[in-house]
């Protein structure tokens, strides 16, 4: 017979004694009763109607049944469950649709609550969003030391929805679960002890015995204490609730996201009872999902699976030699070695390698923890000789923006390689094309192209070039996925796609600064079109020479005109003024890295916005019609996770499309004939469907 003990393992089940329906697995104990989670064709646990309608009909033996206790688990690796499907979610229409599908979801949870047994959740790995309000539904929860839990509904333009907003602002401190769900961040198991979010965690092998105290009553409850009842009083609620509204507002504008609001309210207003508050979730839940921001955020979350995809299966990439320890290369080199990979790295200078070494290890320091930190630290070598090429697997190169350098650079690296590595570069602007003529090897030479800073910005250009291999080319995605980014494929031509749609974006920001223009005033401009940063500001932090060297690239090898690079840009390159990183670009930049503004003399305008954003969306039309990007949606998401375009507008080209196309070519024309030539329209507006 299969025991209780058995099913802690978790594998998926298969011959097991007991009851299996499609999604879940029953297992009769003496007086106790396992409902074990595995949903049916799929590795992943996630909560949709076909889930939660089988564990109603289970409910209904359960409460007709004489056990003591119900026991929640899962079956799959890699976790309790993953929180709802959001594949329901989509293309929803309206308020009624939603509210009536969320009372049916809600009425399974809420019958997991009044259950007259002891129940326990027993959870490991991802525990997160719908997944936990069923645990938090349960009396206890044992927690696997390896178990994450959190709500990230935030991140889709949601809050919690199943009665979590409700269940753990009670259970735990409720400013500490505000900030869980307004954030969208998870917690480990140890942390989410300390909050209170579970009784106990344990290793695997203690798991039982954790069950057993938590059934025997053995398991003090978490609960908030006299603190928590207190900030759920009315008037702390609402001052909180003020504080909460001014430090969220710095982050997701209220203007363009609604949610984190919409849950303060909640809290706000109903949260001195769990039953007003499960009630007016539910509510709010069902207003939320059919708004254009939800929808969008929504297909934000399938763009980025969808660039996962491209990375999926193992490159077999565990040496990886980064030439250049200049900013660019220490970062790379640093990001690999934090995701496992053994890394050297090679510069002639022994005061950059010694740069690269320290940045990376402030890197590791806030990532890692002992004794992950000491083993990624090993990882990380300088090599002034270059001697890591006779092992590598891939080497990325990521010199100067100057095609001799690179030339040289690439022949001496194929005198060392081994026959079968990858040799790629990280160049920004140059055309791969010209470039790969200098390689033996041109079969095993890709573009493998980062953005700065390395460790916040997800998407990698991998480039293609006309004598690139198919081997070469996904062995290239593969590692990007390896190291947990997102590959995008596009073919090689100037600025590839990202900066070829972001420098005129920039060029034209930097324009309107020689027309006269505030800094601050334009960049005001951008973010509350809902960019994360103004276009001054990301050109210091990209760095004016790299803006320079890109901006004269394109003007050179694209055919469509370019917004003309001012004289004093290459003066402030000339005097060393890069950005960011020299303290001084366009702004000045204190010690803590922000820059100094001054106070807006005007306020922005739409046509300021329309000059700006216009020739970004252009240039994306451009190289969807020319086949850099695969399609739309592609294009979408490299511009979403490559520059930080507005999420909530979810992509240039979707955004373009709420406008309409015809619209968007209209508006270039008279641009054209009021700035310039280099407004003149993509033929692909009037060719493309909406």
């Amino acid at each position: 017979m299969t025991t209780a003990i058995e099913y802690l393992s978790p594998t998926p089940l298969t011959g097991v004694e007991g009851s299996r329906g499609i999604h879940w697995i029953k297992h009769e104990e003496g007086d106790r009763i396992w409902l074990i989670l595995d949903k049916g064709d799929t590795s992943t646990n996630t909560l949709d109607e076909p889930v939660l309608r089988e564990l109603n009909d289970l409910l209904d033996e359960v409460e007709q049944g004489d056990w003591k206790s119900v026991i929640f688990r899962s079956a799959k690796r890699g976790g309790f469950a993953a929180g709802a499907d959001l594949n329901q979610f989509r293309g929803v229409s309206t308020v009624a649709e939603v509210r009536a599908k969320i009372d049916e979801a809600n009425a399974v949870i809420d019958r997991i609550a009044a259950l007259k047994q002891t129940t326990v959740a027993a959870v490991h790995g991802a525990c997160v969003g719908g997944g936990l309000e069923l645990a938090l539904a349960c009396d206890f929860i044992v927690a696997r030391d390896d178990a994450s839990l959190g709500f990230p509904e935030v991140l889709v333009g949601l809050h919690p929805g199943l009665g979590g907003t409700a269940r753990l602002t009670h259970r735990i401190n409720p400013v500490e679960a505000m900030k869980l769900m307004l954030t969208g961040r998870s917690v480990r198991a140890g942390k989410a002890k300390k909050l209170g979010i579970v009784e106990a965690v344990v290793p695997e092998r203690n798991m039982a015995n954790a069950i057993e105290a938590a059934l025997s009553g053995k398991l003090e409850r978490s609960g908030g204490g006299a603190t928590a009842t207190a900030m759920n009083l009315f008037p702390a609620r609402k001052a909180i609730a003020a504080q909460m509204r001014g430090e969220t507002e710095k982050q997701a504008p209220s203007e363009h996201y609604e949610s984190p609001y919409a849950l303060i309210s909640l809290w706000e207003k109903h949260g001195g009872s769990m039953e007003e508050m499960l009630q007016a979730e539910r509510a709010s839940f069902a207003h939320l999902l059919p708004t254009d921001t939800t929808q969008n955020l929504v297909r934000v979350f399938f763009l980025r699976q969808r660039l996962q995809q491209n990375g999926k299966g193992s490159s077999n990439v565990r040496n990886v030699h980064v030439v250049g320890a200049g900013t660019m290369g220490a970062e790379i080199g640093a990001w690999c070695a934090l995701k496992g990979m053994n890394v050297t790295i090679q510069d002639p200078s022994r005061e950059a390698l010694g740069k690269a070494v320290a940045s990376a290890h402030k890197l590791f320091d806030r990532k890692l923890r002992d004794p992950e930190l000491l083993r990624a630290k090993d990882r990380f070598t300088p090599d002034l000789h270059g001697n890591g090429v006779r092992h590598a697997d891939l080497i990325i190169e990521a010199a100067p923006e100057r095609p001799e350098l690179k030339e040289k650079i690439y022949a001496q690296i194929e005198e060392k390689a081994k026959p079968d590595a990858v040799i790629a570069t990280n160049t920004s602007s140059l055309d791969l094309n010209k470039l790969f003529k200098g390689v033996k090897r041109p079969d095993r030479f890709v573009g493998i192209h980062f953005f700065n800073p390395v460790s916040k910005l997800d998407l990698v250009e991998v480039v293609r070039h006309d004598g690139s291999s198919t081997e070469a080319f996904e062995t290239a995605q593969r590692f990007v996925g390896d190291i947990g980014k997102l590959p995008l494929p596009v073919t090689a031509s100037p600025g590839f796609l990202v900066n070829r749609a972001l420098m005129p974006y920039l060029g034209e920001a930097l324009v309107m600064v020689d027309e006269g223009v505030q800094c601050e005033r334009i960049d005001k401009a951008a973010e509350e079109f809902g960019m994360p940063m103004g276009p001054i500001e990301l050109a210091d932090q990209v760095g004016l020479d790299i803006c320079l060297a890109v901006a004269e690239s394109l003007a050179r090898d694209l055919d469509h005109p370019m917004p003309e690079i001012p004289q004093w840009l290459r003066d402030k390159v000339e005097r060393g003024e890069l950005g960011r990183k020299t303290g001084k670009g366009v702004y000045d930049y204190g010690s803590d890295g922000k820059p100094k503004k001054d106070k807006l003399k005007k306020p922005a305008t739409e046509e300021m916005r329309k000059r700006m954003i216009l020739p970004l969306l252009d240039a994306v039309a451009s190289a969807i019609d020319e086949g850099v990007v695969e399609d739309r949606d592609s294009a979408d998401a490299a511009m979403i996770f490559g520059t930080g375009f507005a999420p909530f507008l979810g992509g240039p080209i979707h955004y373009a499309q709420s406008r309409g196309f015809e619209a968007v070519a209209t508006t270039m024309e008279r641009l054209e004939r009021e700035v310039g030539p280099r407004y003149k329209p993509s033929p692909w507006w009037r060719k493309a469907k909406e």
